[in-house]
């Protein structure tokens, strides 16, 4: 079923305009949550010095957003977006107020115990105002396929992608810079200011839709059994979901070492700069598919971005190199944005409008669990595998000629043994019949028609003219 327009509306130019300002209300109100989230994790280990307690506040949001991704979804599906985007503005807001609280009502000494309640707490109504501005993103992909006609989706996508790479390099920069300067106090206030400007815009914005069809709507908060059928429903798109999975489960091994080998390389203050200037690839690359698109086979494309990814990630450590490690980052968060709106595109194009909350919820769930996983995992293999084998005579002997001398040769090692596992999915990916009968399916489902212009007013001689009654 086609995404419901009420009576008049078609989709162009004005409804065009409409995802734009919700494109534009999205970057601010991501740009704030990332960056008091980010200000959080620096200010909790600045002022406890305890990794332990950074990495349950890390792991914590990212297992609330597997949780709550599904249940996301399906409110997504049940009310208008715009309701959804001021509920979650609304709570955001909230949270971040709750939070403002806290910090005048206790002394520093005892928000920065961690062993104590406080701190948890003041930590947890930050979590709970990032974790539901996520029910956004996921009302933010229906709404493309709301308001932007069905050809102009993957450049639409790639417009989210830049919001995406724009929020990335203001948190990089601005977050670590907030607590250095002005404080956690001030960087809550700022998030709060921020956040109630965002919901302030959102009420001004007009999102035309009418309301979900309450017919199927009978199920539990978590649809997950609707999510499944829905994705069953159309050939290969389960597929999709365990090849992105898995994309994931690699992307966390990326995700828990880019920074200890970028450290090895840079100081401190450097590598802030470079995690700043490489995040414009998210820009470049989310650009490039707003005015290129994605072309007419989405699955091939996103199979393609995958594997640069894969072939980056085998040579962009293979000397302890700079300059090679700062290219091989810009260009893979220049790749990411392509893959990211392919996935998109296909799901907008093959889902019924009425099941996309709940797909791109339960998606959001089972990829953000992902990562987590391997990023918990990889650490300890790194840290008392492969590092001192890399650091031995074994290691050198067998993989020198590969990757050459430094100190961190054996995070080299896995980035080289995670891209190939990623190389080989894509390859067989290709080769897999799933895949194909997800291109065709994407091909066979022909966009909604648009709604016939309404006819032309009469002429006063044709009006006056007699109707055939036959």
């Amino acid at each position: 079923m086609a995404a419901r327009l009420p009576e008049g509306v078609v989709r162009g130019p004005s409804t065009v305009r409409a995802f734009r300002m919700v494109l534009a209300n999205t970057l601010v109100a991501n740009v704030t949550s990332s960056y008091l989230w980010f200000a959080l994790t620096f200010w909790a280990y600045l002022q406890t010095r305890s990794v332990l307690a950074t990495s349950i506040v890390g792991g914590s949001y990212m297992l609330l957003i597997a949780v709550f991704g599904t249940m996301f979804g399906t409110l997504v599906d049940r009310h208008t977006k715009k309701a959804v985007m001021l509920a979650s503005s609304a709570i955001t807001t909230v949270a971040y107020l709750a939070a403002g609280g806290l910090y005048l009502a206790f002394p520093v000494e005892r928000l920065i115990d961690w062993s104590g309640p406080v701190f948890w707490v003041f930590c947890l109504v930050i979590l709970i105002g990032g974790v539901v501005e996520s029910m956004r993103n996921i009302a933010l992909s229906t709404t493309v396929t709301l308001l932007v006609p069905d050809g102009e989706r993957d450049k639409a996508n790639g417009l989210v992608g830049t919001v995406q790479g724009v929020a990335f390099m203001v948190t990089s920069v601005f977050s670590g810079l907030s607590i250095g300067r002005l404080g956690m106090g001030w960087t809550t206030l700022i998030a709060i200011a921020l956040t109630a400007l965002s919901l302030v815009h959102l009420l001004t914005v007009d999102i035309p839709e009418l309301p979900p069809e309450r017919g199927e709507h009978n199920r539990s908060a978590y649809d997950i059994a609707g999510a499944i059928a829905a994705l069953r429903a159309v050939p290969g798109l389960v597929a999709l979901l365990v090849f992105t999975t898995f994309n994931n489960l690699v992307g966390g091994v990326f995700m828990a070492l880019m920074d200890p080998y970028g450290l090895t390389l840079f100081s401190v203050e450097v590598w802030g700069l470079v995690l700043g200037v490489t995040s414009v690839g998210f820009i470049v690359g989310g650009l490039f598919v707003a005015k290129a698109g994605l072309g007419s086979r989405p699955v091939r494309t996103m199979l393609l971005a995958n594997l640069v990814v894969a072939l980056l990630g085998l040579t962009f450590t293979l000397r302890e190199w700079g300059w090679l490690y700062v290219l091989g980052i810009f260009l893979f968060m220049a790749v990411m944005p392509v893959a990211e709106a392919a996935e998109q595109t296909i799901m907008q194009r093959v889902v019924p409008f009425e099941k996309q909350g709940r797909v791109f919820g339960f998606g959001q769930s089972v990829e953000a669990a992902a990562s987590p996983i391997s990023a918990f995992l990889i650490g300890p293999i790194a840290q008392f595998g492969l590092i001192p084998y890399m650091a031995g005579d074994a290691g050198r002997s067998s993989f020198g000629w590969l990757l050459g001398d430094g100190q961190a040769r054996g995070i080299a090692l896995v980035f080289v043994v995670a891209s190939l596992l990623l190389l080989a999915a894509v390859l067989v990916a290709f080769a897999a019949p799933p895949y194909g009968r997800l291109t065709r399916a994407y091909a066979a489902a022909e966009p909604p028609p648009a709604p016939a212009d309404p006819p032309a007013e009469p002429d006063a001689d044709q009006a006056e003219e007699p109707t055939d009654a036959r």
